[in-house]
């Protein structure tokens, strides 16, 4: 009975995930009356810990403010200078408090992970939808949520004839492995 009792405490304890830059892209997409922009930022760092029993979640994944590229220079010096205020704000922080849903120990998982997004100076609840998949040693994972960005007090890119639309959609690609 023991060895069952040691096997069952291996996944309800606290479990913790590290997020690494170059197994984490972090992608936006906002419609405008033109086209549809699409562009990345990049990953500072992240710290996931999950206790499975509970739900309760720690840690924080830091994105590098000034890192946005969309593949236009003019368009990206904007957003980091008047739109994001980078010079100011440098760094956009999630961090979660709650997890619905259970992460399983093998195949697939959509859960959705509850937390405040910290940007422009501001903090946001927000929810994030992940479907998770396991790999070895962790999980490779999709997350989506959305920023109201100009609801939250950021400035409004459009102008008289470009009109960029007030919502933003986050996605974030990742591998994580469990910390050692």
């Amino acid at each position: 009975m023991k060895p069952f009792l040691a096997l069952f405490a291996l996944f309800v304890q606290p479990a913790v995930y590290e997020f690494t830059p170059a197994h984490t892209t972090v992608e936006y997409t906002v419609d405008s009356t033109l086209h549809t922009v699409h562009g990345t930022f990049a990953l500072k760092r992240g710290t996931l810990r999950i206790d499975p029993a509970s739900g309760r979640t720690e840690g924080e994944l830091v994105v590098d403010a000034s890192s946005g590229n969309s593949g236009t220079e003019g368009r990206d010096r904007k957003m980091t200078r008047e739109i994001l205020e980078a010079n100011t704000y440098p760094e956009i922080v999630f961090q979660p408090d709650r997890m619905d849903g259970k992460l399983e120990e093998q195949g697939k998982s959509q859960v959705k992970l509850h937390g405040v997004l910290t940007i422009h100076g501001k903090q946001h609840e927000i929810t994030a939808a992940v479907d998770a998949q396991t790999v070895a040693g962790g999980y490779e994972a999709t997350a989506r949520f959305e920023v109201p960005y100009i609801e939250w007090g950021m400035k409004n890119p459009s102008t008289f004839i470009l009109r960029v639309n007030k919502v933003v959609t986050v996605t974030v690609h990742t591998v994580v492995h469990t910390a050692s």
